[in-house]
């Protein structure tokens, strides 16, 4: 099953936020376990590097691109994803760019805490947990 992750999911896994965490990490486990073919949309790296790097330190910020780069594959934004979500019914650019860059590259499901974002979605669209609990039923 190849699944996107929104970026509010990665980050509720490296800030720790409870509590969304263990969820969002049950579904890192899953990625590099194998039990899910893991995507980032490429905007996600780059809102990483720039929250990671103020936060803490640019070579800190690398460094965890660098992981998170071994764990999941990016879906690439490019002039085709751009057009369509710019012709999109989604009200957020950012939320359209990252599910036109996962119907791109054919994604089964986008998983993420704000469903009501997707409402236009046609991909289905599942919280962590709604997730977590499709892979338990197998």
């Amino acid at each position: 099953m190849k699944v996107l992750l929104d970026t509010n999911v990665v980050l509720d896994v490296l800030l720790i936020r409870e509590p969304f965490a263990q969820m969002a990490m049950n579904l890192f486990d899953a990625a590099a376990n194998k039990e899910i073919e893991g995507y980032l949309c490429a905007t996600t790296f780059t809102t990483i590097d720039y929250l990671v790097a103020k936060q803490q330190n640019k070579h800190e910020a690398r460094a965890l691109i660098c992981r998170l780069l071994e764990l999941f594959s990016v879906a690439e934004v490019n002039e085709i994803v751009l057009k369509k979500a710019s012709a999109s019914a989604f009200s957020d650019f950012e939320d359209a760019v990252l599910y036109q860059a996962g119907c791109y590259i054919g994604v089964d499901c986008i998983v993420t805490r704000n469903v009501k974002d997707f409402k236009t979605a046609d991909l289905p669209i599942y919280t962590p947990m709604e997730l977590g609990q499709l892979l338990q039923k197998g």
